[in-house]
């Protein structure tokens, strides 16, 4: 497996090149993690456990040397509970669609996106990187979004209790002197 490096130099948790001259629309394509990158995500996304990570998926060449991607991401999670901190499991299985663009079509599209008069939400694509497409990030990216931020099982309340007595204000501040004007 080799390992890129990330925007803050540190290495990504998920690497996966698929060459543009292997590009079939007529074939399905699957992709599974490791057992060494399945323990490098649990740890950064905080997850218990995380197994049966699959990208199913199907690449076609677009116009512009630009590559589209349609497919499912399905894994079975466990989270933290917020509340109880008890194991939380939970499937994930949602949709893929991405685009990937040539470097230099999206410098264009970030100088178009930073003109005013140009505005409009952008699904942003991805880069592709020399002759591939790196699906690693992208997996990683839709796993960490689709994980449910406060995980909390059903029927778990968080109850405060304070053991301290409430704190009695001093009769010097700034309250009690505006309170005394009102009386006058």
């Amino acid at each position: 497996m080799t390992q890129s490096l990330n925007e803050e130099g540190q290495t990504a948790p998920l690497t996966r090149k698929v060459k543009l001259a292997t590009v079939d629309p007529s074939s399905e394509r699957s992709m599974e993690i490791d057992e060494e990158e399945r323990l490098a995500i649990m740890r950064l996304l905080d997850l218990r456990d995380l197994s049966n990570a699959r990208l199913d998926y199907r690449l076609r060449q677009t116009s512009g040397k630009r590559v589209h991607l349609t497919g499912r991401l399905r894994a079975d999670v466990v989270q933290t509970c917020v509340v109880t901190l008890e194991p939380i499991p939970a499937q994930i299985d949602i949709p893929v669609d991405v685009e990937f663009w040539p470097p230099e079509k999206i410098d264009a599209l970030q100088q178009r996106a930073e003109d005013p008069s140009q505005a409009a939400v952008i699904d942003w694509p991805e880069p592709i990187d020399g002759d591939a497409i790196d699906l690693g990030p992208l997996v990683y990216e839709t796993l960490a979004t689709a994980l449910d931020p406060y995980p909390k099982k059903t029927g778990a309340q968080f109850q405060w209790s304070d053991a301290k007595d409430p704190v009695e204000m001093p009769k010097n501040n700034p309250f009690a002197v505006l309170k005394g004007l009102k009386k006058s």
